[in-house]
């Protein structure tokens, strides 16, 4: 057990990054900042974040990022924090769906496991119904190759205090915000995900 290595790249756009955040640290370093390392030789953690990105430019670059920072002497996994960006692209939920499953399916071809975080909801109600269906879509595509899939929109969509947080800051989570996502990562399969003890 003491010799496990683990590294872990994770991309998104800029929900990944914690843009917003007056910590600095987003779901991602507060996620990591928790995760006990008992038992481990070490345990990495990369953020590749790109503003404003999509499935299709996810998809586009995932591999040669995230492959840059794999190697044969750790364990290699991978975290995707997607959002709701493709509906402002005008992408389909077939489309964004067919994104992801190209990520997944490259990821399993090497045998690195995935965690995939779903988008949170936004403020308009019009976007909220839309990111329902995205989120179904991930999910669905997520859970049917065998990854864990975390939902945030559903436990968020009407949680008082992420709207407070969004209306507080233009739309985009701020320390509240960031910290409601975390909690649902580490509570939603984390650790047994990557085989550690759950932490505090």
């Amino acid at each position: 057990m003491e010799d496990r290595k683990l590294r872990i790249a994770a991309v998104g756009d800029e929900l990944l990054a914690g843009v917003g955040d007056p910590r600095a640290l987003g779901w991602w370093g507060r996620t990591i900042a928790r995760t006990p390392q008992d038992g481990l030789a070490s345990l990495e953690a990369f953020a590749l974040a790109a503003p404003q990105e999509g499935t299709e430019a996810l998809a586009a670059r995932w591999l040669q990022e995230a492959g840059r920072r794999f190697d044969d002497y750790h364990e290699n996994r991978l975290v995707i924090g997607l959002s709701g960006r493709d509906i402002e692209f005008g992408l389909s939920p077939a489309r964004s769906r067919l994104n992801l499953a190209n990520i997944l399916d490259g990821a399993a071809q090497l045998n690195i496991r995935v965690f995939v975080v779903g988008p949170p909801p936004a403020l308009d109600p019009v976007q909220n119904k839309r990111l329902a269906e995205l989120n179904a879509a991930f999910a669905d595509v997520t859970t049917r190759r065998k990854h864990v899939y975390v939902d945030t929109f559903s436990p968020l969509l009407n949680h008082e205090q992420w709207r407070t947080d969004l209306a507080a800051n233009g739309g985009t989570p701020g320390q509240a915000g960031y910290g409601l996502i975390a909690w649902l990562v580490l509570h939603r399969g984390w650790f047994q995900w990557l085989d550690l003890p759950q932490g505090e």
